[in-house]
């Protein structure tokens, strides 16, 4: 009775180390990945995760990449100033506002994404809101931030954000709503696009509705307020 006790307690031992084995290595492979990937798309135009949806159900994208130097400063400012204005000065989190929002009883379901936040759950994670994800886009932001830098952070977001209904990125955008490539916008224009990134499938930047309207109008005031914090991102 014994020897056979002493068997099974080894075969769960080995079940469990086994288990704890398969976990890290699963672990470390899915970090060399996301570095390989992360330094890929240093280089490379970047998809994002909604767009490899849409094509996995032979759902239709429209995303024309564009290098930062072919977007207009008004939109990288107009963005800067809708969805993050102390994007120059953190390192991928803003701490602050995160640590204000983590105390509401909200919790993640209100603000504290800054733009390499977005960029990270955009390229790497899954929609949604949830504390898991929200503790995934922090060390994937951070990591961003470092390996890529400002512009890079935000040719990245302007070229994987969604726009309407498997519409992404700034020029495809700019050519919908305004007939006109991503370098030619005002900043009346960049504000109505950068107002509309919080309901982009219901705001409509050619056709503004009061409620953009007001959006972009707050956006235009918050640019004029940036002033030298929006050009980390500038193209040099």
């Amino acid at each position: 009775m014994a020897r056979v006790s002493a068997e099974r307690s080894g075969t769960g031992g080995g079940l469990l180390g086994w288990l704890i084995g398969w976990c890290f290595r699963l672990a470390f492979w899915l970090v060399l990945a996301f570095a390989l990937a992360l330094a890929l798309y240093r280089f490379v135009p970047v998809p994002s995760t909604l767009m490899l949806g849409r094509w996995l159900t032979l759902r239709p994208v429209e995303r024309d990449w564009v290098p930062l130097e072919r977007i207009s400063p008004n939109l990288i400012r107009a963005v800067i100033a809708s969805e993050d204005q102390r994007f120059c000065r953190h390192r991928g989190v803003d701490w602050i506002e995160l640590n204000a929002v983590m105390a509401d009883d909200d919790g993640p379901s209100r603000g504290a994404s800054t733009l390499t936040m977005q960029t990270a759950k955009n390229v790497f994670l899954w929609p949604g809101r949830s504390y898991l994800r929200k503790g995934l886009e922090i060390p994937i932001a951070m990591a961003l931030d470092l390996a890529w830098g400002k512009p890079r952070v935000v040719e990245v977001y302007l070229n994987v954000a969604e726009w309407g209904e498997g519409l992404f990125g700034a020029e495809a955008a700019a050519q919908r709503y305004f007939r006109k490539s991503a370098a030619r916008l005002t900043a009346a224009e960049a504000a109505r696009l950068a107002g509309a990134l919080p309901n982009p499938r219901l705001r409509n930047p050619a056709r503004p509705s009061r409620a953009l309207q007001s959006a972009a109008g707050r956006v235009q005031r918050r640019m004029g307020q940036l002033g030298p914090l929006g050009d980390c991102a500038l193209p040099g």
